[in-house]
């Protein structure tokens, strides 16, 4: 956050403003350049529109979410882009095979050059679940150490995983692979090819994260027809919309609470889904409809800079 010792204002040229500072913090011996930007600035923007309030809260607002309750007026959330010339199967170089929402054989293509790369068989109609991540403790991977065994052990489903981080997690993986070596495939570290691959081959798409602010990889997997099972937290809770079967509304699963119970039932209920192959299709469809462009993202950029300038709404 920029936190500086007050000893510093005059080497900062700070001293002749110190009327203008956070006065509490200032008595106490600090200055921050996050808080006083905070202070100052026409506008506040985050990743998400959950995420904004998220940071009002003691939870996430690491010791700022007082200043940003007292400025949420001007706290704005607004969902990152997504870089569609790079992310849509309809075009995508680093996939085996191109598909459209209307005719999604190429994914089938893809799902089993995926698992054939490991040396997995693909089976008649089974799942394949994927991640591809930074294996830290945000992303929610003690859920999964939790969960997907237990998902293994009970239901014929493949697991894909690409990422690399904390070696617990990557530990983790690896003997994950070991104990189920016809169901599961670790790699370590980041390739750009393999992520398209798991984006296209993958039915599921797994991100309980303890905190999201946006996220890219639920887009990214909605426009490639992989259905998310995501925390509904930050950017996650604003992109994915929970799947009602009645309806035939919705784009992926949801889950409150961070425990492994929770995250599990979100499984469950897609491994239903699943099973019925007409209303899959209509919620992959659902999924690969929505539109998170930077060409529509940006006109809320747009939108906010021209009030703050003063030329309208």
């Amino acid at each position: 956050q920029g936190i500086v010792g007050a000893d510093k204002l005059h080497d900062l040229g700070f001293e002749h403003a110190a009327n203008l500072l956070h006065q509490d913090h200032l008595r106490e011996g600090k200055i921050s350049f996050l808080e006083t930007g905070l202070l100052y600035a026409n506008a506040l923007t985050a990743v998400s529109e959950t995420y904004a309030k998220e940071l009002q809260t003691a939870e996430f607002g690491m010791g700022l979410e007082g200043l940003l309750r007292a400025r949420s007026d001007s706290l704005v959330g607004i969902v990152n882009g997504v870089d569609y010339d790079v992310w849509d199967p309809r075009h995508d170089a680093l996939i085996p095979a191109r598909y459209t929402p209307k005719d999604l054989k190429g994914k089938r293509v893809c799902r089993d050059a995926l698992l054939a790369k490991y040396g997995i068989s693909a089976g008649p109609r089974v799942p394949v679940f994927g991640i591809v991540s930074r294996l830290t403790a945000q992303k929610g991977f003690e859920l999964v150490a939790e969960a997907m065994p237990v998902v293994l052990h009970r239901e014929d489903v493949r697991f894909v995983v690409l990422g690399s981080g904390e070696e617990r997690y990557e530990r983790f993986f690896k003997q994950l692979q070991q104990s189920f070596p016809d169901k599961v495939a670790y790699a370590t570290g980041y390739d750009e090819s393999l992520s398209h691959s798991i984006e296209a081959g993958a039915d599921l798409f797994l991100m309980p994260s303890r905190y999201e602010p946006c996220g890219l990889n639920q887009m990214y997997s909605l426009r490639y027809g992989t259905v998310p099972i995501v925390r509904r937290t930050g950017g996650l809770a604003d992109t994915v919309e929970e799947w009602d079967g009645r309806a035939g509304t919705g784009t992926g699963f949801l889950f409150d609470a961070f425990r492994g119970d929770a995250f599990l039932n979100a499984v469950a209920r897609a491994l239903g889904a699943w099973r019925d192959e007409k209303a899959w299709a209509k919620l992959v469809q659902n999924g690969m409809a929505q539109d998170f462009s930077w060409e529509k993202q940006v006109r809320r950029y747009e939108a906010l800079y021209a009030r703050v300038l003063g030329r309208g709404a």
